[in-house]
């Protein structure tokens, strides 16, 4: 059976383009856990870690904002 092509309205590629740095705060945590375990303070390994998850969250929104606008 052929698939069916869905109807690309170029919403869904906008809204890919918004979510793309998503993946950057939990990566974020888990690196921070990772030097916690390492430096012998998980706590502020997490909190480390998940601040840059969001700076990096930030900076990839920013970038994909001005690049949808294009």
């Amino acid at each position: 059976m052929a698939a069916k092509k869905k109807k690309d309205d170029g919403k869904q590629n906008d809204d890919e383009r918004r979510n793309a740095g998503a993946l950057f705060i939990p990566a974020g945590i888990f690196i921070g856990m990772g030097y916690g375990f390492f430096l012998g303070n998980i706590a502020g390994g997490l909190f480390v870690g998940m601040g840059f998850g969001f700076v990096a969250f930030a900076i990839t929104n920013i970038i994909m904002g001005f690049a949808c606008r294009k």
